[in-house]
């Protein structure tokens, strides 16, 4: 697994929540928290990112389908547009606070990864328990791979505050198999890599633009924007 933070800057920009938001999301996990989690170790974690990846790109034909100017990126009025054909019920500020929150280069438009990350983070405030059958928006697989990513975090907050300090990220892998750096440098390590603001916490948000970084999401639109240079 790669670096979480990429280009010189986009470390801060990936920081860049509204309170409110911050406070919903905290609030959301905590109450996901109390359903528990079903993993066991951090070793089940790394198990599951294969199926999460295939999962999260094989919607990439969903942002396709929302990207109207098919400019490779959405605009907010294409955001807006997709989550009302999703079924997404959110006030124009929400929708703007998670569109600022989620977009990396500002004033680009929100790119494949950072429109998963948005859409994770709609599962985890509209659904906050798994208990809860209904669908949030209709993408049954999409949807698993992110109560998967909500459970993961879940497992790494062990106090139950909604973020994941250095010492719960050590307590996590302190029985991972790895036959590499011991567990507690690849703990830090990792954590490292979340912690894109250094204040020594990692939100759900931090959490989840690692994974997509972890498993190279953004590199799909490098090689579909080489391609589409060539034709």
């Amino acid at each position: 697994m790669g670096s979480v933070i990429g280009k010189k800057g986009e470390s801060s920009r990936i920081c860049r929540t509204s309170s409110k938001l911050e406070v919903k999301m905290a609030e959301a996990m905590k109450k996901r928290a109390q359903a528990g989690t079903t993993l066991k170790s951090f070793d089940n974690i790394i198990l599951k990112f294969y199926t999460i990846d295939r999962s999260i790109r094989n919607c990439k034909s969903v942002f396709k389908q929302f990207d109207q100017d098919s400019n490779g990126s959405i605009d907010p009025e294409e955001l807006k547009r997709c989550l009302q054909h999703l079924g997404i019920a959110m006030t124009e500020e929400e929708i703007e606070d998670l569109f600022v929150s989620c977009e990396i280069m500002e004033g680009m438009g929100m790119k494949f990864n950072e429109f998963i990350v948005l859409l994770c983070l709609v599962y985890l405030l509209q659904k906050p328990t798994p208990s809860q059958t209904k669908s949030v928006m209709g993408l049954a697989e999409l949807e698993v791979a992110f109560e998967a990513l909500v459970d993961a975090f879940v497992f790494l907050d062990k106090n139950k505050d909604g973020s994941v300090s250095k010492n719960e990220m050590i307590e996590a892998m302190s029985d991972t198999k790895s036959t590499g750096p011991s567990s507690r440098a690849l703990a830090l390590k990792r954590f490292e890599e979340m912690d894109c603001d250094r204040n020594g916490k990692v939100s759900f948000k931090e959490f989840v633009f690692a994974f997509t970084h972890w498993v190279g999401l953004e590199s799909i639109e490098g090689i579909e924007r080489d391609k589409k240079d060539k034709e």
